[in-house]
């Protein structure tokens, strides 16, 4: 027999927020996650991209605008560490996301740099 010492009361509100399945975040987390089956490709664009557009921009920095030699260590890390993700098989998240933190890092090394 329930009584009042005995029943659970539901005094306290809910704790937890809801939060909107539509956010920025999850969209691109789903976008990423679609793309598990064409992991391959994706490493070869990141690959082609980095290697085309990426790999001679240290030394076009450093003899047109005068940056520093650190730039290539920079430029050659972010390099090795997509190759190193790729070849030992991590995630498509991880290789998205090496793709993008690399686009960014060189944007902001162009920007620094040249204006």
């Amino acid at each position: 027999m329930a009584t009042t010492l005995t029943a659970r009361n539901q005094w306290e509100g809910q704790s937890e927020t809801r939060k909107s399945a539509h956010s920025i975040w999850s969209k691109l987390v789903a976008f990423t996650d679609s793309q598990a089956k064409v992991k391959t490709q994706w490493f070869m664009i990141s690959l082609i991209v980095q290697g085309v557009f990426f790999l001679p921009l240290p030394a076009a920095l450093s003899f047109y605008y005068g940056a520093p030699g650190y730039i290539l260590f920079i430029t050659l890390g972010l390099f090795f560490a997509n190759i190193i993700s790729g070849m030992g098989g991590a995630g498509i998240r991880v290789t998205m996301g090496l793709l993008a933190t690399s686009i960014m890092v060189h944007l902001l090394m162009l920007a620094i740099y040249i204006i």
